[in-house]
């Protein structure tokens, strides 16, 4: 179901709320790009071994910008913590012709969140994933601007995404 022009979702929320799960759904439903900042600091780690900051963001930001170029959706995974990330990521799309969306992803009830936190499995090598307290304690401004907000507290992914499709005024699959 490939966009008639390119497109960046940018996913923002928390690790442990469903992010990645729907950002990879969003990403194989409109045959996007998918670009996960996760995958892109550990591999940053792993093969530069310094600490990463900020860098990469900054080379997701030009991946981005290659693909969006070349008439490519992408979908980006990323906790998008701040404002400047945000519009950031927002550039990347406008100084290169492409709509954008923004999609935070939230987990209203801590105890769940925190539930999440604690028994989800990490799918990258080599990766930490963050302790509970470290999510608490974790930068994240509030949003000023518009953009789709998902609560998945006390959904299953399937319901999740179908929110979200509904919410993009996308068709659902047949899978959905």
């Amino acid at each position: 179901m490939k966009s008639e022009r390119n497109h960046l979702y940018i996913f923002s929320g928390l690790p442990g709320t469903g992010k990645t799960t729907l950002a990879k759904s969003l990403a194989n439903h409109v045959e996007a790009v998918f670009l996960r900042i996760d995958t892109i600091e550990q591999g940053m780690r792993d093969l530069c071994g310094f600490k990463v900051e900020g860098e990469g963001y900054r080379l997701s930001y030009r991946i981005a910008a290659d693909n969006l170029m070349l008439g490519n959706s992408v979908v980006a995974d990323s906790c998008n913590p701040i404002k400047l990330t945000r519009r950031e990521w927002q550039e990347v799309a406008l100084s290169n012709s492409s709509f954008y969306t923004n999609i935070e992803v939230i987990c209203s009830d801590t105890e769940e969140h925190k539930k999440r936190i604690k028994e989800r499995e990490c799918d990258i090598p080599g990766m930490d994933l963050p302790s509970w307290k470290e999510v608490e304690e974790r930068e994240y401004d509030s949003w000023d601007e518009g953009r789709i907000l998902i609560d998945t507290a006390h959904k299953n992914a399937n319901e999740s995404f179908n929110e979200l499709l509904a919410k993009l005024n996308m068709p659902h699959n047949k899978a959905n």
